[in-house]
């Protein structure tokens, strides 16, 4: 049993907090500055905005976006890894907190969905366990702003509508709310599972890394269906028009109950942000 104090955990966390909220993935930079040599103006001249603003945020350690998200934290944790000290759950919590005050990053959480108190310090976070078989603690952390969360859509299908259904639901949710999203998109898809997991699993579903394929090849087509048919929206950056809606769409699929199909989109802004580290 490998055994790994809390504070570790914090202290990784509050790291994290600054490291993602400053720094673009490689990835979506570099599908960003792809589309880029592919638009016409005005659109060309708004991702290159983009891209330069990637490049002052990682310079000078500020946030990509003034809206530094609500905090999910997607773990992978050990069988045989055995926490000392304070619980995962505070553990995390703490470094978020920590990670928010001392990097001066927005604090955006409010403490009641009714009354309009905030919290402080950016906590609680979401925090979604599963498990694996080695000794390591994989902690992967998504700042995600409300602009793109308030995209976001479920719908409980019936499954009589299959594939059909699901890709019109998915098209006509980007249709409506993808302009407010600030695009260049990236858009999680979950199909399957029930209620309650299929808007964690679409959610889950963005951390892909943009270019990679689906590992079942009837998702993969899938995926290059939507995407093209996305960006045949013509929304654009930022909702002026162009060639370039969505940068990626991943899907995720589970077992369902045969009475019901749930489909999940979690749409994602250009500010991708996502930070990964393993202790």
């Amino acid at each position: 049993m490998r055994k790994i104090k809390s504070e570790i955990i914090t202290m990784a966390v509050e790291e994290l907090c600054a490291l993602a909220n400053y720094e673009l993935p490689n990835d979506v930079l570099s599908a960003l500055k792809a589309a880029h040599k592919k638009e016409n103006v005005p659109a060309k001249n708004v991702l290159a905005q983009i891209i330069k603003n990637a490049r002052i945020a990682k310079d000078e350690k500020i946030p990509l976006c003034q809206d530094t998200g609500t905090a999910n934290f997607f773990i992978d944790l050990g069988r045989g890894v055995q926490i000392e000290g304070l619980n995962l759950y505070d553990a995390v919590n703490k470094g978020v907190s920590l990670g928010y005050k001392n990097n001066y990053l927005r604090k955006s959480i409010l403490c009641d969905p009714l009354i309009r108190k905030n919290t402080g310090d950016n906590t609680p976070a979401n925090v979604y366990v599963n498990f694996s078989d080695d000794d390591n603690i994989k902690i992967t952390f998504l700042p995600k702003g409300g602009g793109s969360e308030n995209a976001s859509a479920l719908k409980m299908l019936n499954p009589s509508q299959s594939w059909e259904g699901i890709k019109n639901f998915i098209l006509q949710t980007v249709k409506e709310k993808g302009a407010n999203a600030c695009p260049p998109l990236i858009i999680g898809v979950a199909i399957g599972g029930d209620f309650s997991c299929a808007a964690k699993n679409a959610k889950a579903a963005l951390l892909r890394k943009i270019g990679s394929k689906n590992k079942n090849p009837f998702y993969a087509k899938k995926e290059k269906e939507l995407l093209k048919e996305i960006n045949k929206l013509a929304i654009g950056p930022m909702g002026i028009g162009g060639k370039t809606t969505a940068l990626a769409v991943f899907i995720d699929a589970k077992p369902r109950h045969i009475a019901s199909l749930p489909a999940a989109v979690s749409i994602q802004c250009h500010s991708h942000r996502h930070k990964t580290i393993v202790l």
